[in-house]
């Protein structure tokens, strides 16, 4: 057996004790059927971004920063129409995200890392679920987290308490209400007091307690890439998995070893379809 089945098997094991929470990354939406119809990667949101509006070439390529010269000089809701306008499409979820909700157990905890609906129009056929996002100081000063029942009304935070499956979009999302952290002040508020866990809800924290972290769709070249998985998966168990294709960089790989996350170095199609294996029973014998 090589090292990729004893982690599929490994994972698969754990998928089926209910000890797994899927982190998705804004890779995951290159498995939706017929292509992604919103910005499916930082780079690709930032191309929307200056399509436009006008930002300084040296900032061209970087999501954050040209968000905040947006914001900054065409005001915070130029900078959140553009983004509602990139994400207004509705997204069909991917085989791989139906999978991990068949395969998971309640309480069920799913993060996803990206402003699209795509796990949110998933978990539409469960009977109970809600999600909390997180918001902008810039628009919701004092607050961090907006909770909200499947159907998109506002609920408190003790309700969470109730829902056996909790979707944790700590960017924000689309929908309801076009919560985005994306700019560089809406991040720098956030990191400021995540260390401290201030910004992360209760139920995550409860939720992620003893849990095995899978990542997928996710990079980790970024220090707010690495910032928010750190402290998300903080006091959670010490074994994690992050399908990785390709080489790692320096920090991604650094990172992969301070947190003691194994790498599977496999296309996530193939991620899904190999793990779909490991699960299934052995054909019955006809007899001839």
């Amino acid at each position: 057996m090589d090292q990729a089945d004893a982690l599929l098997k490994e994972i698969s094991t754990y998928l089926d004790e209910g000890g797994v929470v899927p982190y998705l990354g804004p890779g995951v939406l290159d498995l939706v059927p017929g292509g992604s119809p919103v910005p499916n990667s930082p780079e690709a949101l930032v191309q929307r971004m200056v399509a436009k509006s006008s930002v300084p070439f040296k900032i061209r390529g970087n999501m954050t920063a040209a968000a905040q010269y947006i914001e900054n000089f065409k005001h915070r809701k130029t900078l959140v129409g553009i983004m509602s306008e990139a994400f207004a499409p509705d997204v069909t979820p991917s085989d791989l995200h139906h999978y991990l909700l068949r395969r998971a157990r309640e309480p069920m905890l799913i993060v996803d890392a990206w402003y699209d609906n795509a796990t949110a129009n998933a978990l539409q056929s469960r009977v109970l679920w809600g999600q909390v996002q997180g918001v902008s100081q810039s628009e919701h000063f004092g607050t961090w987290l907006h909770y909200y029942r499947q159907n998109g009304d506002q609920a408190d935070p003790m309700e969470a308490e109730t829902w056996p499956v909790v979707l944790y979009k700590p960017f924000g999302a689309i929908s309801p209400a076009k919560n985005f952290l994306v700019s560089d002040t809406d991040f720098v508020e956030v990191l400021t007091e995540i260390d401290i866990q201030t910004p992360i809800p209760d139920i995550v924290k409860q939720l992620r307690t003893d849990r095995h972290f899978l990542f997928l769709g996710c990079r980790f070249r970024t220090q707010l890439e690495r910032t928010f998985a750190r402290q998300i998966m903080k006091r959670s168990s010490d074994l994690h998995w992050a399908v990785l294709p390709g080489e790692l960089t320096r920090n991604e790989a650094r990172f992969l070893q301070e947190q003691n996350i194994k790498q599977l170095d496999i296309p996530l199609d193939a991620f899904q379809s190999l793990l779909s294996g490991v699960q299934a029973p052995e054909p019955l014998a006809v007899a001839g």
